[in-house]
């Protein structure tokens, strides 16, 4: 999980569900991911993790974001262009060798589940990653008409089922992505975006680029995203039909946001319980 003052209420909210629904939470470790540019907001971090989770077994990490930010082009929503938002892809290179497989997890959602079986996740013989897949989802709206337009960049899926997936919920063989350079394939179609704009959201296209198609199947239940609305007005939304393990509020509408704001969104209350900061008013039972 990446970690930065911004969003640290989610980030709390997030660790106590995981807790809370864990049958062997002193199994859990959590590796965080925090900006370089930022130590004293890191000492921060630390500081507080430790005070509200005592027994907690944590690692923070520095990430460069001054040397990725370089690869960054806008997207259609500031808080995407957020280098941080990019720690997603150097996982395997941030972390240690020893780390062989892990659970990457936003700060925007909450697990009513014990994570163990999330992390149980097959990934069969050759799949680097896992995620719940949406192939009802439009997937060419995930680029623009010049990629489309462009043989040779178009091409890429040919012969791959590509389905959107939301990369804010993964299951990751480290050892397989290194072995596999992945971060390097990222970075290349990030250095084509500065050249010619083939899509429009931040961190998400080249996960779909490199991996849409090819990645190991899980329920739909570990993660209910969209939560948070769409990127531009962050409407409520409801849950998608069928059994909830993980709530993920993606998108523009934040819940201690909406919370803070006396405007909160139906399912917010479902994230209040989680809050470690008190909000200025009482929610209904």
């Amino acid at each position: 999980m990446t970690l930065d003052v911004a969003y640290l209420r989610g980030s709390m909210a997030a660790i106590l569900s995981v807790l809370q629904h864990s049958s062997c939470p002193e199994n859990i470790i959590f590796h965080f991911i925090s900006a370089a540019s930022k130590p004293s907001s890191a000492v921060l971090l630390n500081r507080t993790l430790a005070a509200s989770f005592p027994y907690l077994k944590f690692q923070i990490y520095p990430f460069d974001d001054v040397a990725v930010a370089g690869f960054i082009s806008t997207s259609i929503r500031s808080a995407l262009d957020c280098p941080l938002n990019y720690a997603r892809s150097y996982l395997a290179n941030l972390l240690p060798p020893c780390v062989t497989k892990i659970v990457y997890l936003d700060s925007d959602l909450v697990l009513v589940d014990d994570i163990a079986k999330l992390a149980a996740t097959s990934l069969g013989s050759d799949a680097v990653l896992a995620a719940p897949e949406y192939c009802t989802a439009n997937f060419t709206a995930y680029f623009t008409p010049s990629f489309w337009s462009n043989p040779s960049l178009s091409l890429t899926f040919a012969n791959r089922r590509a389905c959107y997936f939301n990369t804010g919920v993964m299951v990751i063989d480290l050892e397989r992505w290194r072995a596999g350079d992945y971060t390097t394939m990222i970075e290349e179609w990030m250095e084509l975006q500065k050249r010619m704009r083939i899509y429009e959201l931040g961190s998400l296209p080249p996960f779909l680029l490199v991996f849409a198609g090819k990645i190991a199947q899980v329920d739909h239940r570990w993660n209910q995203h969209g939560l948070g609305g769409d990127n531009f007005r962050g409407l409520c939304r409801d849950l998608h039909p069928g059994p909830v393990s993980l709530m993920h509020w993606s998108g523009k509408g934040k819940p201690w946001a909406r919370l803070d704001a006396n405007r909160p969104c139906p399912l917010d209350a479902l994230w209040a319980p989680y809050d470690l900061l008190e909000t200025p008013f009482a929610l209904d039972a």
